[in-house]
């Protein structure tokens, strides 16, 4: 419980929290979560796990998250934003250790994106993806890499100029 997965800890990537998406700060969420678990059993894609100090936390290990909205329908407290807004910051990004930089073929995550978020286009030899603006940061391709290339980052937005 609160572990981070076995190649994450074997690679020695830090084990970055990720929580439910539309929620308040994480400041905001430790200090009003009871920990009550109903997210955890009512989410439709099992995503929702129990983490470090019985608060939940998403493990992309187990499944993608469909942004459902059951988790935030479900929580007693007001840990929620409003379901119109963007439900988070986070984009998928591929690292160098990626297969196809290898010179081996592989098109595991673009199988698992329904959104078609990462393409290959046709080249002579091996076709390397390309990560599009079409990402939700579901996390369906994480589990789905062979060589545990992507991960989710925190996209930097760009101030509004209105």
């Amino acid at each position: 419980m609160g572990r981070a997965p076995l190649w994450r800890r074997m690679n020695g990537k830090p084990a970055d929290v990720i929580r439910m998406p539309h929620l308040v700060s994480e400041a905001h969420f430790t200090d009003g979560c009871s920990r009550c678990q109903k997210c955890v059993e009512r989410c439709e894609t099992g995503v929702i796990v129990i983490g470090a100090g019985g608060f939940p936390e998403l493990d992309f290990d187990k499944a993608e998250c469909s942004f459902c909205g059951r988790c935030a329908t479900v929580c007693p407290e007001p840990l929620f934003l409003p379901a119109e807004d963007a439900p988070w910051p986070y984009v998928v990004a591929l690292s160098d250790s990626c297969l196809t930089f290898k010179g081996i073929e592989c098109r595991s995550c673009a199988d698992a994106c329904e959104e078609a978020a990462i393409v290959f286009k046709p080249a002579i030899g091996i076709s390397h993806p390309i990560l599009s603006t079409a990402c939700t940061g579901c996390g369906a391709c994480l589990s789905r890499c062979p060589s545990q290339s992507l991960s989710l980052k925190q996209e930097l937005k760009e101030p509004s100029h209105d």
